[in-house]
């Protein structure tokens, strides 16, 4: 399939934390792929909606959680498992969890950056 350049891509589920450590890494197959279909055939994520991932309790202004989350955007579904950014944050906390949100996405970026540099 070619990419906006005329090369070939390919469609990426990753988890990377800050220190450039790839947890999980999934590769979308070969056609017309988009981040949806990957996800889709996603283990990782087949695993969450089948409940079969290790619990990692954890608590957030008071509310407590069983199952660790993913960055996403407003493309993925509503999945308690998907934080997704503020559109238009309406007061300063709002405002700090968008700037923490694009903050972590970078380090996504940056992981692939230096994939791409070797």
């Amino acid at each position: 399939m070619g990419g906006d350049n005329g090369v070939p891509i390919a469609i990426l589920d990753e988890v990377v934390s800050q220190d450039l450590w790839f947890w999980h890494a999934f590769f979308g197959m070969a056609g017309s792929n988009n981040d949806l279909n990957v996800l889709g055939a996603s283990p990782l994520f087949n695993d969450i909606l089948q409940c079969k991932t290790p619990n990692m309790s954890y608590v957030v202004n008071g509310h407590g959680y069983n199952y660790g989350y993913s960055l996403g955007d407003e493309i993925y579904p509503k999945y308690t498992t998907f934080i997704k950014p503020y559109s238009y944050p309406t007061d300063e906390k709002q405002k700090l969890f968008k700037l923490a949100h694009e903050s972590a996405r970078k380090d996504v970026e940056r992981a692939f950056g230096v994939l791409k540099q070797n």
